[in-house]
């Protein structure tokens, strides 16, 4: 049986190192995306301004992983930058971009998805219910 890698993660502090690398707003709404509310690099590229509802401060995600629906509460952090939608970009460059500017900040060959994992790892105080809700898991998966 092959060995489980444990998930690379990153704290707040060096987040904020790659935050004040990247010049790029729409890269920086990207990567907030990613560490402030636990998004898939797929559901972040599909965000529209439609998705976004700022009366009640949720994002609606729709047809994310397994055509599942669910709405995300906006970190404050993500709310002033929301004005930077629709990202206009692939995929794959963003995961280039990210691993680019970690490399730049942190001198660490780090992917999108540590993002994610990161945010999982500050948010695990949470029940676990709670948790696989807003990272849009099943409630069989495994955390």
């Amino acid at each position: 049986m092959a060995k489980r890698k444990i998930p690379e993660t990153i704290t707040h502090k060096e987040f904020k190192k790659i935050i004040l690398k990247t010049k790029n707003n729409k890269n920086k709404l990207a990567y907030s995306l990613g560490f402030y509310q636990g998004m898939r690099v797929s559901e972040v590229v599909k965000l529209t301004s439609d998705n976004i509802d700022c009366a009640i401060r949720i994002i609606m995600m729709k047809e994310a992983k397994g055509s599942k629906d669910r709405n995300l509460p906006i970190a404050p952090q993500v709310l002033n930058q929301i004005q930077h939608l629709p990202l206009g970009v692939g995929v794959r460059a963003l995961q280039y971009s990210f691993k680019k500017a970690a490399k730049k900040a942190l001198d660490k060959d780090l992917h999108f998805h540590c993002l994610r994992q990161s945010y999982k790892q500050k948010n695990n105080h949470l029940p676990q219910k709670t948790l696989k809700q807003l990272l849009g898991l099943s409630p069989k998966s495994n955390l």
